[in-house]
């Protein structure tokens, strides 16, 4: 199990970014609510497939814990229900966490999609911390980290649990993505560290200062990104999603900030490659950072300008927690040094 360790830690890292994946196109499909409750999906293991199954008959069986829809409000049913020809309110309970009586076949299966592939990532982060308690006795620091990213991962489950029951809810998004973004840095923490790779690199001292900057920089961006989309949601919302267009009529400021603030983070970025190369410094992490730069600013305008694309808000989501995720294994990778340089 200890040979396997490092490439349980990159499916770990996969499978996080996987969910990033999953959710950024949960978001950009409108489908955050295609299940109104959680773990399951109208009460389903396995989501229903048509609206005929979640609509309220009479001569029809449905067990305990089944969600229905009847005249746009959600009930409960208490028990295993064979209906009659009448509806009885006396079996069923009004499902009370939120308002959203909405069935959307599409919707419903993109969400459960989502979930599934937290399922997956959950088994493999099993295998992480079982792997990782065999180096407990050789370095301490494995199994730390490895137990640190499990617990987040539960607590990301909670809060997954808490955006569904409250209709999701502004805010929650956000300290949902930050999570997830910390559990990245628990894992790059942890591939560093298991590296065998121990190329060591020049120091400079503006470099570092700016990639701790950019580090920080990016994980403002990211949420701010966060609050930008759930303002988008809001406007989906008033106009229906077929009118996505309409979505960034009258911005927020936060939408002004985010787009402002990409001018920073090109600067910043671009100071540690032109650092990198006249310096001499070694960093291959710093073109690949660049290129994700140029990435997100041309998803960031297409959305804005040519009526969001399809993929390009999950294309930016995605890049966005990638480039966190390098800026800090750059960073990681900047701590082991051999001489100083001005």
């Amino acid at each position: 199990m200890k040979n396997r360790f490092p490439q349980i830690v990159q499916i770990a890292i996969i499978s996080v970014y996987l969910i990033f994946l999953a959710g950024s196109i949960v978001r950009m499909t409108g489908s955050g609510m295609g299940c109104p409750d959680w773990p399951k999906c109208f009460g389903y293991y396995i989501p229903p497939t048509s609206e005929d199954q979640i609509i309220w008959k009479p001569n029809t069986t449905f067990k305990k814990g089944y969600i229905i829809i009847k005249d746009e409000v959600l009930f409960v049913a208490e028990k295993d229900i064979k209906t009659e020809a009448e509806f009885n309110i006396k079996l069923w309970k009004r499902y009370v966490k939120h308002d959203y009586a909405t069935f959307n076949k599409f919707h419903t299966w993109t969400e459960y999609i989502n979930r599934l592939a937290t399922v997956l990532s959950g088994f493999v982060f099993l295998f992480l911390i079982y792997a990782a308690s065999k180096f407990w006795k050789e370095d301490k620091r494995i199994p730390l980290l490895a137990y640190a990213a499990f617990f987040l991962m539960l607590v990301e489950a909670v809060m997954g649990k808490i955006v569904v029951d409250t209709n999701l809810k502004p805010g929650l998004i956000t300290v949902h993505m930050i999570i997830g973004l910390i559990i990245i840095g628990l894992l790059l923490q942890l591939k560093f560290i298991i590296s065998t790779d121990k190329k060591k690199y020049n120091y400079n001292s503006l470099f570092n200062k700016l990639l701790i900057i950019s580090v920080i920089f990016s994980l403002i961006q990211v949420a701010m990104g966060t609050q930008v989309r759930q303002f988008i949601d809001e406007q989906v919302k008033q106009f229906g999603f077929e009118n996505k267009n309409y979505s960034l009529m009258n911005p927020s400021f936060k939408f002004y900030f985010h787009r402002s603030f990409t001018i920073a983070i090109v600067l910043v970025n671009f100071g540690l490659f032109y650092i990198n190369q006249i310096k001499n410094l070694g960093y291959k992490l710093v073109n690949w950072i660049v290129f994700l730069i140029f990435l997100e600013t041309i998803t960031g305008i297409l959305m804005y300008y040519a009526e969001f694309p399809i993929g390009t808000q999950a294309t930016h989501l995605l890049a966005g927690a990638i480039l966190f995720g390098l800026q800090f294994y750059l960073w990681i990778q900047s701590r082991r040094t051999v001489s100083s340089s001005k």
